[in-house]
């Protein structure tokens, strides 16, 4: 084989290594996510590590990770929702990755614009190192209108020292939510979208409530909890344990006159008519 065969074989096999380990994966290539709250688009690249320029390998260097939003391509002068190389990004788009292989972009504060498609492109020191996945990850922003809460337990009645988790939830989601607890319309602190009530006594008893902390329009309907006394609950120690001894004095007070009874009856039985 000649030698510029040689280099025209190797110049190739060069090009379809580099094509082939470049990638940039989705593991969602769509998702729901409520508004007002967060949601975040994991993503992974692989970089292309070299190219050959027909005579020898030129190492290249990611310089510039960017996500657009709504454009195939995201090169040139087209609007990004993030970029690393800019200052003027919208700073509810927060990247979480990195320059190497890490792409994840969590957007915060979800609005109904951000129904959309969103693409990661990564750019080299070379326009041989840039790339970008068309696919992409659709988002679809729901209003949340429809909040509800699931309960851990199937039954509304609960003993005393039980424990329970109530979640608040869309038909979107549950995760990541931001939403504000009611308990007979008194705020809880918390503000995560799970509330666990743990050793339940009678106060626990109440209807339970929650909606988008950003959005009170989305207050769920009403969940009653039940908090039942149990066996014996409706006495206190002190007073249970004093009922019980009276029951034991006029237990065998009653003994006494019974068997007292039964003596004298013998007694006139024994006499003589």
């Amino acid at each position: 084989m000649a030698v510029w065969d040689k280099n025209l074989l190797w110049s190739f096999m060069f090009l379809l290594a580099g094509a082939v380990g470049q990638t940039v994966i989705y593991p969602l290539t769509s998702t729901c996510a409520v508004r007002g709250s967060t949601v975040t688009l994991p993503c992974t690249f692989t970089p292309r590590k070299s190219f050959s320029d027909g005579w020898r390998e030129v190492p290249l260097k990611i310089v510039r990770v960017r996500w657009c939003k709504n454009h195939e391509i995201c090169q040139g002068s087209t609007p990004s929702v993030f970029d690393i190389n800019s200052t003027n990004s919208d700073p509810r788009y927060q990247y979480l990755g990195d320059m190497k292989t890490n792409c994840t972009l969590q957007i915060r504060d979800v609005q109904q614009g951000d129904s959309a498609t969103f693409r990661f492109r990564m750019e080299a020191d070379h326009p041989e190192g840039h790339f970008i996945n068309r696919t992409g990850v659709t988002v679809r922003v729901d209003d949340g209108s429809k909040i509800i809460i699931i309960s851990s337990s199937d039954d509304k009645k609960l003993s005393r020292g039980e424990t329970v988790t109530l979640l608040c939830a869309s038909v979107c989601t549950f995760h990541q939510l931001e939403v504000t607890w009611f308990k007979d319309g008194h705020t809880f602190s918390d503000t995560g979208p799970s509330l666990r009530l743990h050793s339940l006594t009678a106060e626990d008893s109440g209807n339970y409530t929650c909606a988008l902390k950003k959005n009170m329009k989305t207050l769920s309907e009403p969940y009653s909890l039940q908090v039942e006394a149990g066996a014996g609950g409706n006495l206190p120690p002190i007073p249970g344990v004093v009922f019980v001894v009276l029951l034991a004095v006029i237990a065998l007070v009653l003994f006494i006159i019974e068997r007292r009874l039964r003596a004298a009856e013998d007694q006139r039985a024994a006499e003589p008519s």
